[in-house]
């Protein structure tokens, strides 16, 4: 038999299925490091159906969504959930009902990774104790079950005392431009060098920070009682807290998960086109502050 003159020729790599994305995703942040009351994995999408192209979030919006289609994404890695509250329905008429539907007119899939990227290896809170600069890193909150280095937050120390002031501006130096900027609690020329963190929401971690003698915790949604009650209780001193963006803290964490699904399925053959979305989804749009 004649033997096809492309026969030799080399086989282009194919798109990762869905699923081939799913299992790449579990290795990288486990669904068992997930708290339980959160919701994580597929949203939407059916796992024979090919990903190649990939948009990582920290919200599934509205206008994130019209960036991936109109980009032609067949994926969205988002890492906060859609549907974390149950719905009774997913009517177009409501936002998430719309967001439903046009996944699912699109063919485009959606899946959740959250607390399990909180508290994975390489996770949000070490992205941000890496960019801070932070040494002998380790969990806040360790995770049940999980590795001596999984965990809700970091702990670490910089290599050398700073003030409060300079340590407050390189935090916002990293961040990008939200309208809420950065809020500090304690003296600007007070020395801090043990460092917490937690992207997000973090001051259910209160006692886990104190426990950690760190002098300064850096995280988001900081809501007045708790706050109030910490600053009262330290009598000035540490640990100071330094207040920013829900969204900012975690998005630091898009560019390198983009980069280490994208090597997990390249090492496993696979060829996909993985980016960040441009949207900015920080809900607030301008701030008034006290004139000088």
């Amino acid at each position: 038999m004649e033997q096809n003159q492309h026969d030799d020729a080399p086989v282009a790599a194919a798109a990762p299925t869905v699923g081939d994305v799913l299992l790449a995703i579990g290795e990288l942040w486990p669904e068992s490091l997930a708290e339980g009351w959160d919701a994580v994995g597929l949203v939407a999408g059916r796992a024979e159906n090919r990903a190649a192209k990939i948009l990582f979030t920290v919200d599934p919006s509205a206008a994130v969504l019209d960036e991936a289609l109109a980009w032609g994404a067949s994926m969205i890695v988002s890492h906060h959930p859609l549907l974390l509250k149950p719905v009774s329905s997913v009517a177009a008429s409501g936002f998430k009902g719309d967001v439903v539907h046009r996944l699912i007119e699109a063919g485009c899939a959606l899946v959740t990774v959250h607390t399990n990227g909180d508290s994975a290896v390489g996770g949000v809170s070490d992205v941000l104790a890496d960019a801070l600069g932070l040494r002998d890193v380790e969990p806040l909150a360790p995770a049940a079950g999980g590795l001596p280095e999984e965990g809700i937050g970091r702990v670490g120390d910089l290599g050398a005392p700073v003030t409060l002031g300079a340590f407050a501006e390189a935090v916002f130096s990293l961040l990008p431009a939200v309208a809420g900027g950065v809020r500090v609690a304690g003296n600007s020329d007070a020395l801090v060098r043990r460092v917490a963190v937690c992207g997000g929401a973090g001051d259910s971690l209160f006692d886990r920070v104190r426990a950690s003698r760190a002098d300064v915790y850096v995280t988001a949604d900081l809501r007045h009682h708790p706050a109030f009650e910490v600053r009262e209780a330290a009598a000035g001193g540490p640990p100071y807290l330094i207040d920013v963006s829900h969204f900012g803290s975690e998005w630091l964490w898009l560019t390198p998960a983009a980069d280490a699904l994208g090597d997990v399925l390249g090492a496993r053959g696979f060829t996909t086109d993985i980016r960040v979305s441009s949207v900015n989804t920080d809900p607030w749009d301008f701030v008034l502050t006290p004139g000088p």
